[in-house]
């Protein structure tokens, strides 16, 4: 924990109103400036404590306070020190070290996340049993989404008409095994847009779950290899399609040690940037647009998807309430935290019902399964897309 970062902080409150566990339970440990008090007080020799570990532990990592700090405290920098910090020194349960062992033997590994596709059904159906045995498993069980037919891409998806960009694309793991036809509609969006999409072979996880959870050894390892693959690659730029690994990967060279040597651009971003040439077709739709933590506070991207979505004929886009309070998802919080996660997901649940939308667009796959979990238990489903599949069907003139 660097103290200078601490001493940023002047304690004057304006993150309390956006941060997600004060908001819930009203605690000032829960919030981000009481974290930071215990943050100095460990660096000032106070031990970690398991109820300090637990005040650290029930940080989402959503970064809103980043954006309402007048001050610019980086506590995403913070948090994240500290996270390593309770790995190497605080002892969990046996019980909670066996989760941890699971999900992070398993979700940063592409292949063996393949192996669940078919139990992901059952897996639903078995959550409320699950949730009795252990909450984080019914918690997992709870969130498996309903997954569509694998969807292979080339390694290279050729430019429709002018060639404007060549750049590199990350397929991620829940979104490349949960999510197929995410990643398949993101390829067909650049090409429309007159872009070479180069989808190299081998790519695996790019660290951010281990990096948002303190786990600095994987995160670094996994890290490395993406950064490999893009440089062998030759391109300089990657697009990115979930809000998480974007914002880690935008922050590689403070975790490696050095630039990588590519941009890392969030999909929204570039399109944006890069400027529309393929024709919209209407989609006579009412869109409510989530905001992902880690896109709109960690990487401030949130003109640019609204941007994209009111340039589609006849689709009208809706503001859900409170939408800088994070949904619970988090990456791994929801299955680590299931109580709280379940809470902001039901709150963020009933924002999404007020407005009436008959779509859910969302930029991050966290998000996706948390929100559509949440509206489940609602008894009011929605139905829930990516930016990317949006644009796909307006640019290829089909129903969505």
């Amino acid at each position: 924990m660097d103290p200078k970062l601490i001493n940023d902080c002047v304690h004057c409150g304006f993150c309390l109103p956006t941060c997600p566990t004060y908001v819930l339970w009203g605690e000032e440990m829960d919030s981000p400036r009481g974290r930071i008090h215990l943050m100095s007080q460990h660096v000032e020799g106070t031990p970690i404590t398991p109820e300090m570990a637990g005040h650290f532990d029930a940080c989402l990592g959503c970064m809103a306070c980043v954006t309402a700090c007048p001050s610019g405290v980086k506590y995403d920098r913070l948090i994240e020190q500290t996270r390593v910090e309770v790995e190497r020194e605080h002892v969990r349960e046996p019980q909670e070290r066996a989760v941890r062992g699971i999900v992070f033997s398993l979700f940063p590994y592409p292949r063996r996340l393949r192996l669940l596709r078919p139990t992901l059904g059952l897996a639903a159906r078995m959550a409320a049993f699950l949730t009795r045995v252990n909450p984080s498993l019914g918690a997992m069980a709870g969130l498996a989404p309903r997954v569509e037919r694998r969807q292979p891409l080339p390694r290279v998806v050729r430019a429709r008409g002018e060639r404007r960009a060549v750049v590199g694309m990350l397929t991620g793991c829940v979104q490349r095994e949960f999510f197929p036809q995410v990643n398949a509609a993101t390829a067909r969006v650049l090409a429309l847009e007159g872009c070479d999409v180069i989808i190299p072979p081998g790519q695996g996880c790019c660290g951010a779950l281990s990096v948002h959870s303190g786990r600095g050894d994987q995160a670094r390892r996994l890290a490395r290899r993406t950064v490999r693959t893009f440089e062998r690659a030759g391109v300089d730029t990657v697009v990115v399609n979930a809000a998480g690994c974007g914002s880690s990967m935008k922050e590689y060279a403070e975790l490696l040690g050095r630039e990588p040597g590519f941009k890392v651009r969030d999909l929204s971003e570039f399109l944006v940037e890069l400027g529309p040439v393929a024709k919209r077709h209407p989609l006579p739709l009412t869109v409510a647009y989530h905001d992902a933590c880690h896109l709109a506070h960690a990487q401030g991207v949130r003109a640019e998807p609204r941007e994209l979505l009111s340039g589609i004929p006849n689709l009208e886009l809706r503001e859900i309430p409170e939408s800088a309070i994070c949904c619970g998802s988090a990456g791994t919080y929801n299955i680590f935290q299931p109580r709280a996660a379940r809470d902001l997901g039901d709150r963020k649940a009933g924002a999404v019902r007020t407005t009436g939308a008959e779509l859910l667009v969302s930029a991050n796959p966290g998000c996706t399964m948390q929100i559509a979990a949440a509206m489940r238990r609602a008894g009011a489903e929605i139905r829930v897309a990516h930016t990317a599949e949006v644009l796909d069907a307006s640019l290829r003139g089909v129903s969505l």
